[in-house]
């Protein structure tokens, strides 16, 4: 079975994710009852609402079916950076460990950027 999600995140010298994409369907079961597409896309939506809504944000994405791509701004303060980080490690911890479950539908690749 291939990889059918394929999520890449962008990290810079420090190791902080600054950018992330998350592309494709699951194909689990029918749409409406795949569970993967479904915990992913929560665990997603969820980190871009927490970035732009609880933690002030302003963070590029865009979303359409089977893509949503997110770039936090290059200025951020002190707190602004502690928050992403968190919200976003948080992010990437949930989706390892959907991937853990669904090995073959899920692809998590990390990627330094300057």
């Amino acid at each position: 079975m291939n990889v059918m999600i394929r999520i890449v995140f962008l990290t810079d010298s420090q190791g902080l994710i600054q950018e992330f994409t998350v592309k494709g369907h699951a194909e689990y079961d029918d749409a409406g009852k795949d569970i993967v597409c479904a915990a992913v896309s929560a665990v997603v939506q969820t980190a871009v609402i927490g970035l732009t809504d609880v933690a002030g944000i302003n963070a590029d994405h865009a979303q359409e079916d089977g893509l949503l791509k997110c770039r936090l701004p290059k200025q951020m303060n002190v707190d602004q950076k502690k928050a992403s980080s968190v919200i976003l490690c948080t992010m990437l911890a949930g989706l390892e460990s959907i991937k853990n479950g669904y090995p073959n539908l899920i692809s998590i690749i990390e990627r330094k950027v300057d």
